[in-house]
């Protein structure tokens, strides 16, 4: 009887423990769009540039732990430079091939391949960036029919955290003279409906 009570007291300690630790994150994610949406609104940082003004806020899905996946990480030594097109057919952009990431959602095996900018890899600043452009079955309905960016970290060990819930726009969604955005590969198409971060902006 003593081991069933100090089983049960266990799981009643570790219930508020699990709450609060979903409370954190769902207070980083919000705190992260904040500071988004702030940025947008500022010209000098906005996708808006001078009609910063005009910007009425960007749309996202419920946060939802559940599209923050663990990917084991496949490096692609090798490291040859390739170009990505992009929104603009005059302005490619060079980036490295840094790994493949394979992940399992609702019991369906995805990749997607991320990569380093061979600009951003000589900046100190973003020696470890990573960038993981992608579609999915929301491009063109819910989110952007350009696809959507995603920024992370060169890992540590053989796994890295995909947190989908901070998937954005790239520039070229709120406005197309000036930017060119990278186009995703045919390889970060994926066959799943990523329903989390942001929307498709409708503001004008």
């Amino acid at each position: 009887m003593a081991r069933i009570v100090a089983v049960l007291a266990l799981l009643a300690m570790g219930i508020p423990m699990a709450l609060g630790q979903s409370g954190a994150y769902h207070s980083s994610i919000e705190k992260h769009r904040k500071k988004v949406e702030k940025e947008f609104r500022n010209p000098q940082k906005s996708a808006l540039r001078d009609q910063a003004h005009t910007f009425t806020g960007n749309s996202y899905y419920p946060i939802d732990p559940a599209y923050k996946v663990l990917a084991r990480v496949e490096l692609t030594p090798g490291g040859e430079v390739f170009e990505i097109p992009t929104s603009n057919p005059e302005r490619n952009k060079k980036y490295t091939r840094y790994a493949i990431l394979h992940f399992t959602w609702e019991g369906q095996e995805h990749t997607l391949e991320v990569y380093r900018s061979v600009v951003l890899q000589g900046v100190r600043k973003y020696k470890d960036h990573l960038f993981l452009p992608f579609t999915d079955l929301t491009s063109g309905e819910d989110t952007y029919g350009g696809g959507r960016y995603l920024d992370l970290e060169v890992p540590d060990g053989e796994t890295i955290v995909i947190d989908f819930n901070l998937a954005y726009n790239p520039y070229c969604a709120y406005r197309s003279d000036g930017w060119a955005c990278p186009v995703p590969p045919v390889a970060n198409r994926l066959s799943m409906a990523v329903k989390a971060g942001m929307k498709e902006y409708h503001g004008k």
